[in-house]
């Protein structure tokens, strides 16, 4: 594994970046600006294709990863969470998610080696964020024929192998599969990885986040925290936990049902609260913090940040809760 990394890690509790797409809402970007100059002539619509912006406006995708750096991140996810062909289908883009994933890694690579260089006592990281794409393994979408699935599990993992190929060779520091609301979508991501990492010869670390939807207490395919997490202990990880969803209160004792059953790091990054009538997150960064606080208290976590509706603010709130806080112990 990464050593810098691991050891960042025992020393202190590390902090990720916030929500990309809320940041990207402030740029108020036009169709014109998603295409630009290369898919100017492209034949459909690709407005809201988020990704798409690290080929056409990487200056922005690296000032946002900046400005979370400089709220006092650790770790910066890439701008990959619909990055694989079974996303980018519905934009009918699959032919460029090698170059999406690619550019993503490099360009926030870029940006935590320019911040590093400034502050080499504390190294910053990118996490190659892979997300759960827009089917499920695990569930038929169909209510009329409860035996369809709209995706296979080898359909998932040569996907997945496509686009960790692609952020590894942009230089990723961290794998990070989240949002994981069918487990079984993540073991075929994690499967990809294994056969990367082992065709490749390297250790990469891999994070595991998976996301809580409701006040049930499970994930979208049915499994508890305490589930989730056996399901997934297969796996070397540098850290499981949860993200999404919910907002830091209500995410409190689904880390508290893993904390004390692994040994491997935890992390958290909850929304910004839950969203109010008109799909907006209202919960500022110092009510934000005063819940994680107590993640702290508890001794919880290893890894905090924030998903949804998060801002620099937010992340700049977390990091200096977390400044002089002990980590949980973990065994990596």
């Amino acid at each position: 594994m990464s050593t810098a990394l691991v050891k960042a890690l025992k020393e202190r509790i590390l902090v990720l970046d916030g929500a990309m797409g809320t940041m990207l809402q402030a740029y108020n970007f036009s169709e014109k600006d998603f295409r630009g100059e290369r898919f100017k002539d492209f034949h459909r619509s690709v407005k809201g294709n988020n990704d798409l912006l690290s080929l056409t406006q990487p200056a922005a995708i690296a000032e946002v990863h900046r400005k979370y750096f400089e709220a006092g991140a650790d770790i910066v996810e890439t701008n990959t969470f619909s990055s694989t062909t079974i996303a980018m289908a519905d934009y009918e883009m699959e032919e460029y998610v090698y170059d999406l994933n690619y550019a993503s890694a490099k360009i926030a690579k870029d940006v935590a080696q320019s911040i590093t260089a400034k502050e080499p006592h504390k190294p910053r990281f990118v996490a190659g964020s892979i997300g759960p794409t827009n089917k499920t393994a695990s569930m038929s979408p169909d209510v009329n024929d409860p035996g369809y699935r709209a995706v296979s599990f080898e359909e998932l993992r040569v996907a997945y192998k496509q686009q960790v190929e692609a952020l590894l060779d942009g230089g990723v520091d961290v794998l990070l599969v989240e949002t994981v609301f069918d487990t079984l979508n993540a073991k075929a991501a994690l499967f990809a990885i294994d056969q990367v990492k082992e065709e490749r010869g390297v250790d990469t670390p891999v994070m595991i986040s998976g996301t809580i939807t409701d006040a049930s207490g499970r994930t979208l395919s049915g499994q508890t925290a305490e589930a989730f997490l056996i399901s997934v202990s297969h796996i070397p990880l540098l850290s499981v936990g949860f993200n999404c969803a919910l907002g830091a209160s209500q995410l409190q004792p689904h880390l508290e049902a893993i904390a004390s059953k692994t040994e491997v790091g935890i992390s958290a990054h909850p929304n910004a609260g839950l969203p109010n009538a008109f799909g907006e997150y209202d919960e500022t960064p110092e009510q934000m913090a005063t819940q994680i606080k107590k993640y702290i208290d508890k001794n919880l976590v290893n890894i905090v940040g924030g998903c949804c509706g998060t801002t620099p603010a937010h992340i700049k709130a977390i990091a200096q809760l977390v400044a002089n806080a002990t980590p949980r112990k973990c065994k990596l």
